[in-house]
């Protein structure tokens, strides 16, 4: 069974990977490949919550413990990918109009 949600999980990251390619075929955007990520996470996490809750309704403990340990384990991976830094494509060392600086001050956290 295990076996079985690692192959459905890397059949879903190889999709979500060929669509992100064919979408950015000259130049990939990261925060898109981060958001695509995170929202791929969240419902990962979620499906675990629910695996959980099915299994402690039946009354499978260790199973209900395993689902939760793992939903866990996404949340913290959903923080991680939530804090990388990815530095704005658009406005890097540009003067508008009025003379006013427009540089990128930096990479801004998701």
């Amino acid at each position: 069974m295990t076996q079985l949600h690692d192959l459905r999980l890397r059949l879903l990251v190889q999709q979500e990977s060929e669509r992100i390619a064919d979408s950015q075929p000259d130049e990939l955007d990261l925060s898109v490949v981060q958001a695509r990520c995170l929202c791929w996470l969240a419902l990962l996490a979620e499906a675990h919550e629910e695996q959980a809750t099915d299994a402690e309704r039946r009354g499978d403990t260790e199973q209900a413990m395993g689902w939760f340990a793992d939903s866990m384990r996404l949340r913290d991976v959903i923080h991680v990918v939530t804090s990388i830094e990815i530095p704005l494509p658009a406005a890097s060392g540009e003067i508008d109009e009025l003379g006013d600086d427009q540089r990128d001050p930096g990479p801004l956290a998701a």
